[in-house]
């Protein structure tokens, strides 16, 4: 998946931005899926698992022996429970349970409790100078951070799972956030960061609402009309926010130049064009 600059951007047709910036066709049962980004060489995809378990093998772009000969790997379950098997440790995964794979590990395998309800694996990896060991983060045990409130729209809850200060890692940082019940909002006001790309993948949005997601330079926005269980690329030079037309919750991950969740440059709602 190749992106666009910011010059070629103004001139790109709803198909194009499309094409260029949203991820429409993961999570296909018994399958897994992978997209390579040129944006801090991100790999995004996902596994679900049936009755047979999935092993995670290598591929010809990545020029590798395994799949985390050079990288790490972020996973985030949006479906049933679950396991992830790492050179022969196993992890039970629930319901959004996260875990953290380091650098190095050779066998990764996913499976699903239930074939007729299964887990339902985001993956989301960028390369790795270190290695780190497995962490399995529950986020039920996790304490989020509020914001927002119901007089605008936006009262959210923002899970961190991988992060500086918890599972150590590279470069990768990920969680995710819920929207509460009446409120659509997210990420506003807007905001950039230089140092650091951010991909989100939306979940929980009913089969029929959509999330009108805000992207470009803050003079001159563009929007993706996103469904359930897709991906919104965000290069640096672009905001990244949206409204649902009902409540939903999206996963984010970021890799770049640092890990500081506060880097942001932010935008004042005035501002935008």
């Amino acid at each position: 998946m190749q992106l666009a600059d910011e010059v070629r951007y103004k001139a790109m047709t709803t198909d194009d931005l499309r094409a260029t910036f949203l991820i429409e066709d993961l999570f296909q049962p018994g399958c897994i899926d992978l997209v390579y980004v040129d944006l801090d060489r991100a790999v995004v995809g996902s596994a679900v698992p049936l009755a047979e378990k999935l092993v995670l093998g290598t591929y010809p772009a990545l020029r590798a022996d395994y799949f985390a000969e050079r990288r790490e790997l972020g996973i985030f379950n949006i479906g049933g429970a679950g396991s992830v098997t790492v050179d022969g440790e196993h992890y039970e995964l629930g319901r959004r349970d996260a875990l953290y794979i380091g650098r190095g590990s050779k066998e990764i395998a996913f499976a699903s409790d239930d074939a007729h309800a299964p887990a339902e694996f985001y993956l989301l990896s960028y390369p790795a100078h270190a290695t780190h060991p497995v962490a399995l983060v529950r986020s039920v045990a996790q304490e989020p951070t509020r914001l927002g409130a119901p007089e605008t729209a936006n009262q959210r809850a923002i899970y961190k799972l991988i992060h500086a200060q918890g599972p150590k890692s590279c470069q990768l940082v990920m969680g995710f956030t819920q929207l509460a019940p009446g409120s659509i909002w997210n990420t506003m006001p807007a905001h950039t960061h230089m140092r650091r790309s951010e991909i989100y993948m939306y979940f929980d949005l009913p089969e029929n609402e959509r999330v009108l997601h805000l992207m470009g330079p803050a003079h001159e926005t563009r929007h993706l009309i996103v469904a359930n269980k897709q991906v919104a690329v965000s290069p640096l030079w672009s905001i990244h926010s949206g409204a649902g037309t009902a409540s939903y919750a999206f996963c984010w991950g970021m890799g770049g130049e640092n890990q500081a969740y506060d880097d942001m440059d932010k935008i004042e709602t005035r501002d935008l064009r």
